[in-house]
């Protein structure tokens, strides 16, 4: 990717943050954004990601997000090794993690992911569900609740999905009001290469591109 095309991306995702999402990506191209200025990159494999971590570690002030689906036997590896982490998908997953991150002596910035289409296909707290635990998610004290993450429906326009973000947005006001300050509730992790522009618009603070900086990814494994 040309520096310019770089740039003017960097600049359509303000005032929101921009990950790169590298999954699947080579290292090459990692090193080759971090060169024209980006620092945030986001994995959706665990070990794909601790892997990466430790061979770019080189790259001081790299900020490494996670993504993907992350199960409970899989938390007591991530625990402390991401800036943040944006797929916490239920009380449960949360509870194990902060027992692990406790044992670390360690405080690990997580997002909720919410389902809000209530997509059987996808991970993820129901708004009904999300309420409902709230109060049980703030007494996980090596936690610190950053805000939600949402993957809406696919869809042909990136302007279907306006509901959606919407909705993400009104439910983190919301839960906002009743978080300690341990618990921010400060972001939006909503939004990718194909809607990017309308989650930003819908108040997004972290946008998740892919395609868009990288080009196609190789075949998933």
């Amino acid at each position: 990717m040309l520096q310019q095309d770089y740039n003017s991306i960097v600049k359509s995702c303000a005032p929101a943050q921009m990950l790169a999402v590298s999954k699947l990506q080579p290292e090459e191209k990692i090193r080759l954004l971090y060169s024209q200025g980006q620092r945030a990159f986001a994995e959706n494999y665990v070990q794909e990601a601790l892997t990466k971590q430790k061979n770019l570690e080189g790259l001081s002030d790299i900020q490494w997000h996670l993504i993907g689906h992350l199960q409970k036997n899989k938390a007591k590896l991530v625990a402390g090794q991401f800036a943040l982490i944006h797929s916490i998908d239920s009380l449960e997953l949360a509870q194990v993690l902060n027992r692990h991150c406790a044992q670390k002596n360690v405080t690990q910035n997580i997002l909720l992911q919410i389902n809000v289409a209530n997509e059987d296909s996808k991970e993820g707290f129901t708004l009904t569900a999300l309420r409902r635990l709230w109060p049980e998610l703030l007494t996980l004290s090596n936690l610190s609740i950053q805000g939600l993450m949402t993957m809406p429906p696919l869809t042909e326009t990136g302007a279907e999905v306006r509901p959606y973000f919407k909705q993400l947005c009104q439910l983190r006001d919301e839960l906002k009001k009743t978080a300690p300050p341990q618990h921010p509730m400060k972001e939006l992790s909503m939004g990718t290469s194909h809607d990017y522009r309308v989650a930003i618009e819908e108040g997004a603070t972290i946008v998740r591109l892919g395609t868009i900086l990288f080009g196609e990814r190789p075949t998933a494994r």
